[in-house]
C-alpha cells in the first residue's frame, strides 16, 4: 500500500484482483502480488485483507450522495447550488455501481453465494421498504401509503437493481461486447415511456452500463486512473464540469442525471434519450476516473468506514427525507444562503461519516446482514468444508 505514494503512477504496485463479496458492505481483496509480498491469504488462520482504496471510494461517494440530497432543497433558488448537484450526481452514484460492479465479478450460482444475496440485499431491502412506507406515513401524514415490494421508494431502489445486476452477472461473461450491449439497453430504456414502476426498471436498465463496465474492469485499470498525470489532468476537467453544469443549470433538467424516467417522460423527443444516454455515460465515465484519481491509496482515518456504507446510505434516507416532510429548508431561511449551504453540507457529512460507524453496524446489524442460518439448509460441500475446517483447528 505504501508504494501509492511513489511519484510515478505507472510503477505502483497493481491493485489486487477482486475478491468474491456479498454486497457493497462487505468487500475484501487478497494480499499484494508475491513479488512484491508472500500471498499468505488463503492460509489457514489469516485474515481476510481489505483494500484501502475501494473503502475510501466508497465512504466518500457515500459522503457526495448525503450532500446531494442536502443540496437539492436549495437547487430551485441557487445556480451555483444546481451546478454542484449536477456534477455531483454525474458521477457518485456511477461511481458506486462501478465498485459494485468490479466486487461482483466472480458471482456464480454457488449456493453460499446466493444465501448471501438474499441476506445482503434482498431482506434489506425488503425490512427498509416496509421501513420507508411506515415513516412516509408518519412524518407526510400520508396514512394511505400502500406497502409495495414491486415499487422501491427513495433509496431502496439501489438494492432491487444491484439483485437484478448480480443475478445477470454470469451473462454479461458469456457475451462478447458486454458494455456495447449493455449501453443498447439503456438507450432502449430511455425512449421507451412503457416501462413501468415494478423495482424501479428504468434505473435497473439505465445504470447498468456502469455494472458492467465494474465487471470488465481488471486492478490495472484503477492503477492507471492513479497515474500522476491523470490526476493533475483531473482537476482542469473537474473544473470545466463545473463551468459547464453552470451553464447548463438553468436550460438542462437535473432528472435526466436520476436516470429514471424516459425521454419521453422528461418533455423531451425520443431521439434525445439515445444521445443523452450516450452522452451523460461518456461524461459519467470521465468524472468517475477523476474521482478515483483523488482516492487516497493508504489507511485514512476514515477507511474503517468504507466497510459501513449501506448503512449510511439507507439510514440517512430517513433524515433527508424528514427534512422535505418537516419543511426545514423552508422555515429556516438562513438555510438558503451560502453559509446556510456551507452549513447543510457539513451536517450531510457528518450525519452520514456517524451512520457508517462500527456502534450504528452492530445496532442494525440485524436488518443489513442477518445470519439467517435457520432459514437455509447446508448442501454436501459445504458440510465437508465445515468437517475440513474443524479437522484443522483441531
Amino acid at each position: 500500500m505504501t508504494n501509492s505514494l511513489s511519484p510515478h503512477g505507472y510503477r505502483r504496485t497493481p491493485l489486487p484482483p477482486a475478491r468474491e463479496p456479498a454486497d457493497i458492505k462487505q468487500e475484501t481483496a487478497p494480499s499484494p502480488p508475491a513479488r512484491d509480498k508472500p500471498d499468505t491469504s488463503q492460509r489457514p488462520g489469516t485474515a481476510k485483507q481489505r483494500d484501502a482504496f475501494f473503502d475510501n471510494a466508497k465512504y466518500l461517494a457515500i459522503v457526495l450522495v448525503a450532500c446531494g440530497h442536502a443540496w437539492e432543497p436549495l437547487t430551485d433558488g441557487s445556480r451555483a447550488a444546481e451546478a454542484l448537484y449536477m456534477v455531483v450526481y454525474g458521477f457518485h452514484m456511477p461511481a458506486f455501481i462501478i465498485i459494485s460492479g468490479y466486487f461482483s465479478r466472480s458471482f456464480d450460482m454457488r449456493s453460499d453465494r446466493l444465501k448471501r444475496l438474499v441476506t445482503g440485499i434482498v431482506v434489506p431491502y425488503i425490512l427498509f421498504e416496509i421501513a420507508y412506507t411506515f415513516f412516509k406515513r408518519w412524518a407526510d401524514d400520508d396514512p394511505t401509503q400502500p406497502i409495495s415490494l414491486l415499487d422501491p421508494w427513495y433509496l431502496t431502489w439501489f438494492l432491487a437493481a444491484l439483485f437484478v445486476w448480480r443475478l445477470t452477472t454470469p451473462l454479461w461473461k458469456l457475451v462478447r461486447w458486454p458494455v456495447a450491449l449493455a449501453l443498447a439497453i439503456a438507450g432502449l430504456a430511455s425512449v421507451s415511456p412503457d416501462i413501468g414502476d415494478d423495482l424501479d426498471l428504468q434505473r435497473v436498465l439505465q445504470f447498468l452500463p456502469f455494472f458492467v463496465v465494474g465487471l470488465v474492469m481488471k486492478p490495472e485499470h484503477f492503477q492507471m486512473m492513479r497515474r500522476r498525470e491523470v490526476r493533475i489532468l483531473s482537476l482542469p476537467i473537474m473544473a470545466f464540469a463545473t463551468l459547464v453544469a453552470y451553464w447548463a443549470a438553468p436550460r438542462m433538467s437535473s432528472a435526466w442525471f436520476y436516470h429514471r424516467d424516459s425521454a419521453q417522460e422528461l418533455a423531451a423527443p425520443w431521439w434525445s434519450g439515445l444521445v443523452m444516454t450516450l452522452a451523460l455515460f461518456g461524461c459519467s465515465m470521465v468524472l468517475v476516473a477523476c474521482f478515483f484519481a483523488w482516492v487516497p491509496r493508504r489507511t485514512m482515518w476514515f477507511t474503517a468506514l468504507g466497510a459501513g456504507t449501506l448503512y449510511g446510505y439507507l439510514l440517512h434516507g430517513f433524515l433527508a427525507k424528514g427534512s422535505r416532510f418537516w419543511g426545514w429548508f423552508d422555515t429556516y431561511d438562513w438555510l438558503q444562503t451560502p453559509l446556510g449551504a456551507i452549513a447543510v453540507t457539513f451536517i450531510a457529512a457528518a450525519v452520514v461519516t456517524v451512520l457508517c460507524t462500527r456502534p450504528v453496524q452492530r445496532m442494525f446489524r440485524f436488518a443489513m446482514e442477518p445470519r439467517m442460518e435457520w432459514a437455509f439448509k447446508k448442501d454436501a460441500a459445504e458440510l465437508a468444508r465445515d468437517r475440513t475446517k474443524t479437522a484443522k483447528a483441531a
